[in-house]
């Protein structure tokens, strides 16, 4: 895992006056959780305040004085057991003052020392709802990314973070880089918030979530605590609510389930609103996935690498290694279970991509569906508030369900595609799409690519098909042009030499070498 940070530049807090507990962590509260990380379970916390406010008495603005009424009132659950983790060493943090009934974890010597108080979470988990931030990002050379992406990326991390989602658990990162000419997160899914900025981009929806969480009635809170839904219904009020998305339609749109969010888009009072009308007979479920079939292999590509990046119950992701014009993927929410028993009825929505070379074919009951899919060249995406668009190399694929009272948070498909990987399709003798030349070569293209995820190559190919329309190989040139092969496969030349590939790291990314038989 990656252990330099950098801090991101300084965010003024708020000058409120109220006060908050604050509970340290020691190295005797944890347990070891096999491969996953930490169990916080000899944590011991303070007993809910009674009587203190869910939000400071100097917080302004229309969604803390709806707060404060429902507190007011007695129908808010506030934030009593709630605990709030840093993970930036005070960076970006919440003021003591802000949630007076929130309790603020801090860390024993022992633990900073060995970083688990720093940077992306997920490889601890506490015994008690918990939201948190960080406004740092990875800064190792040429591995550089925000914390969201480094969790799509890294092993273990999909994994640990689906764990946190459904133990109660939300953090709020900035994309830093991530998201602003070009989308260049790898997934979409609803295991962490990422917000649009650098530092302090994280507060408004730290803060929005926090006043969320304290807005739901108290039997409410409690049964999505017991169901472990808790991060799944912050997230879909979080979507719900959003500029633009407030009809049930438009929830069923990409607009609402962005990558990123925009605090621009942000609407606390509704967000809050919403998360104090629902029942606990009415809470959502969490939506759960599962592969069935697809066509999508282990090994793919010429180095062979898989192209199943992650499975997790509500976010699957998919590169896009090899040469097919034409890919598919059956999946299944048969898994899928209302908390409260009622009939679940299921949405299958294209949230990003072409409609045209996506296929989305669900059975009658809604419990699966057969997803065919074409490639994409990279494609704008546009923004919901302002003048620009980025581009995407990307489909998203989201599974809502409603229960006839609410949806719920997606679970999402998301096939990313190697585009700094220049391809070429044309039509065949009979009109079919196929490959007709690649060039692999982005470090001489300046092509970003990411480095955990790709390579370059500095050659080009060019396929040959036979009378039949089968491939029959490939002409492959370097791109200094020293050197020209007839290939038969790619392990293979056509008069029989045999051909290795090694990936050697450069400055500019890892790069696949190839060496025929003899040298």
């Amino acid at each position: 895992m990656f252990r330099r940070f950098f801090i991101l530049p300084a965010l003024l807090s708020l000058g409120v006056t109220a006060q908050a507990e604050t509970i340290q962590l020691n190295p005797e509260d944890l347990v070891r959780a096999g491969p996953f990380g930490w169990l916080a379970t000899g944590l011991e916390l303070p007993a809910p305040s009674r009587g203190t406010q869910a939000i400071g008495q100097n917080a302004d603005g229309s969604a803390a004085l709806l707060l404060r009424r429902l507190s007011h009132q007695g129908v808010a659950s506030g934030l009593g057991g709630v605990l709030y983790d840093n993970r930036d060493r005070g960076h970006s943090t919440l003021p003591p003052e802000l949630f007076p009934n929130l309790t603020h974890v801090t860390y024993a010597p022992a633990l900073r020392e060995a970083d688990l108080d720093y940077g992306l979470a997920g490889e601890l988990l506490f015994p008690a709802v918990t939201l948190g931030n960080s406004s740092t990002a990875v800064s190792d050379q040429g591995v550089q990314r925000s914390l969201s992406r480094l969790a799509m990326t890294a092993p273990m991390t999909p994994a640990q973070n689906f764990r946190a989602y459904a133990s109660n658990h939300l953090y709020v990162y900035p994309e830093h880089r991530d998201h602003d000419a070009e989308d260049l997160f790898p997934a979409n899914w609803p295991y962490s918030v990422t917000s649009q900025g650098s530092s302090g981009s994280d507060q408004a929806f730290l803060r929005a979530l926090l006043m969320t969480l304290a807005a739901f009635r108290p039997d409410t809170r409690a049964r999505l605590e017991d169901e472990g839904l808790i991060a799944p219904t912050l997230q879909m009020i979080l979507r719900r609510t959003q500029n633009g998305s407030y009809t049930a339609e438009a929830y069923r749109t990409g607009a609402a389930h962005p990558t990123v969010f925009d605090a621009q888009n942000l609407s606390p009072g509704r967000m809050i609103g919403l998360a104090a009308s629902i029942a606990p007979e009415d809470i959502p479920p969490m939506v759960r996935l599962n592969v069935v079939s697809e066509d999508f292999r282990t090994t793919a590509g010429l180095a062979d690498l898989s192209e199943r990046l992650f499975d997790t119950p509500s976010a699957i992701a998919r590169i896009w290694r090899g040469p097919e014009y034409e890919r598919s993927i059956a999946l299944s929410v048969a898994n899928t279970r209302d908390p409260n028993g009622r009939d679940l009825e299921f949405h299958w929505v294209l949230l990003r991509g072409d409609s045209n070379k996506v296929s989305i074919i669900p059975t009658e009951d809604g419990l699966s569906a057969e997803i065919t899919l074409n490639w994409h060249d990279p494609f704008p995406i546009p923004s919901a508030t302002r003048e620009i668009s980025r581009l995407s190399s990307r489909v998203d694929i989201g599974v809502i369900a409603w229960n006839g009272a609410q949806f719920s948070a997606p679970a999402l498909l998301s096939i990313s595609f190697p585009a700094h990987h220049q391809r070429v399709y044309t039509p065949g003798p009979e009109g079919q799409m196929r490959l007709s030349s690649v060039d692999y070569d982005a470090q001489a293209r300046n092509a970003a690519y990411d480095p955990m995820l790709h390579w370059s190559a500095p050659w080009w190919d060019e396929m040959r098909y036979d009378e039949n329309n089968n491939l029959a190989g490939w002409l492959r040139e370097t791109t200094d042009n020293t050197k020209s092969l007839e290939m038969k496969t790619k392990d293979e030349t056509v008069d029989g030499m045999s051909v290795r590939y090694g990936v050697q790291e450069t400055p500019a990314g890892p790069r696949l070498v190839m060496s025929s038989e003899g040298e």
